[in-house]
């Protein structure tokens, strides 16, 4: 009983460096991020409140599970791992053909907008970079795509479910920062498809300098015909998109019930197709359940941590600290942006907007910025982790489904000039926020 109480004489100050050293102490012992913030945020519970502090927060824990918008998580989830295991990726990635026909680049350029289409569909990346490699990876190597460019491509491409609205990343910012998910999905529409805009352009612009990057595919051009039925595989990706997004844009539905329209829909697609089994859905199911658990785990710790750090007076000290280092807003939104690279260096994006953003959305608010712009450009920021050393999670999908001779140091690699262009988005959304709209 001695413990109750015996953080407190450590101030402020101190419980707040005890709190991050005792995270990160936990972290590189390779304990899960949701029962490391579980467990400090017992220990503090009870070393500097006692036990009375518990149903409180419990109570901030229920909050955030329970929330209407969160239900929207794992039907996007199910959305992407029906996808994960039917043909209409491959399919779609077949007509996009008619896109890149005799283009130099044009099958990265495909993969591109292969990429969009699949990320408006689902907003989940871990699936669209595993599908972007074993569909699209093999044709550009098999064509004599330089392999740096045709990875960078995949991966890249890949990670735009993060910004491409239905964002998972947006839905988990809007139930922490309290702002509008439908907002956030406007917002940044068009910062998602400038990042993209930018990934042609540098295809484009490489494949003119270097021609021999990008080959033009040899062989007669496609017949009408063929033609035609490659176009068939784009009817059911783009009907799926526009129910998505349509029914929230549209004002029709909420993006909670838009996501239960989107499952509706690849599940009738799978069907149409001759796809749908038992064997399918139960995969499907199995993996959603993976995903949204690992999701609600961390948000159940995370949710703790921030409830008890927020008790003891941290999240106005670390505000007070963040603010006090300059006069300029926008230093201290800079300053903000660098924490967040960092963090994503070594954290999951769950785990990071929901021990952060509770911390720096008041600031923001206060500063006189919109949260939802800054919504945006956290998601810019998550961009940049999927990609980057030493654990871009991007990467690592990439690897697990790549051919044996390119190994993680190659992939890294052909992903700086692609972070280099996150980098460069973030920075035109910080100079011309009315990108956003907002």
């Amino acid at each position: 009983m001695e413990i109750f109480g015996s953080l407190q004489p450590l101030g402020i100050e101190g419980g707040t460096f005890l709190m991050f050293a005792l995270l990160l102490g936990l972290l590189v012992t390779g304990i899960p991020l949701a029962f490391v913030t579980l467990l400090v945020a017992l220990i503090f519970a009870l070393g500097w409140f006692g036990p009375t502090v518990v149903p409180l927060i419990t109570s901030r824990v229920y909050s955030f599970v329970s929330s209407f918008v969160f239900v929207s998580v794992p039907m996007f989830v199910l959305m992407a791992a029906i996808l994960d295991r039917s043909g209409i990726a491959r399919d779609l990635f077949d007509a996009m053909r008619l896109v890149g026909g005799r283009l130099r680049g044009g099958v990265a350029i495909q993969t591109i907008v292969v990429a969009v289409i699949l990320a408006a569909m689902s907003g989940i990346i871990g699936g669209e970079v595993v599908l972007l490699g074993l569909v699209a990876l093999p044709q550009m190597l098999r064509l004599g795509y330089d392999k740096h460019l045709a990875i960078g491509v995949v991966c890249a491409g890949g990670a735009l479910g993060t910004m491409v609205p239905p964002s998972i990343v947006l839905i988990i910012y809007g139930l922490t920062a309290n702002v509008s998910v439908g907002d956030l999905f406007t917002a940044a529409f068009l910062p998602g498809l400038m990042l993209a805009g930018f990934y042609v352009a540098y295809v484009l612009i490489r494949a003119r300098l270097n021609p021999a990057l990008a080959p033009v595919p040899d062989g007669p051009d496609e017949p009408l015909a063929e033609k035609l039925r490659l176009l068939k595989g784009l009817i059911l990706p783009l009907l799926v998109v526009a129910g998505v997004l349509g029914s929230i844009y549209g004002g029709i539905a909420s993006v909670t019930e838009a996501s239960a329209v989107g499952v509706f829909g690849v599940i009738v697609s799978t069907i149409l197709r001759g796809e749908f089994t038992f064997a399918l859905m139960k995969g499907a199911a199995l993996q959603t359940l993976q995903t949204v658990g690992m999701i609600v785990w961390i948000g159940i710790g995370a949710s703790a941590l921030v409830g008890v750090f927020n008790l003891m007076g941290g999240i106005r000290f670390v505000s007070t600290l963040i603010t006090g280092i300059s006069d300029y807003p926008i230093v201290i939104l800079l300053f903000m942006m660098l924490i967040l690279f960092v963090l994503g260096m070594f954290l999951d994006w769950v785990g990071i907007a929901l021990l952060t953003m509770p911390i720096f959305v008041p600031i923001i608010v206060k500063l006189g910025y919109d949260p939802v712009w800054f919504g945006v450009l956290f998601c810019m920021n998550m961009q940049v982790s999927f990609l980057s050393p030493p654990f871009g999670p991007a990467a690592f999908y990439l690897k697990s489904v790549a051919p044996p001779g390119i190994s993680l140091a190659t992939i890294f690699r052909s992903l700086l000039p692609f972070i280099a262009m996150q980098v460069l988005a973030v920075a035109i959304l910080i100079v011309f926020p009315g990108i956003t709209g907002r």
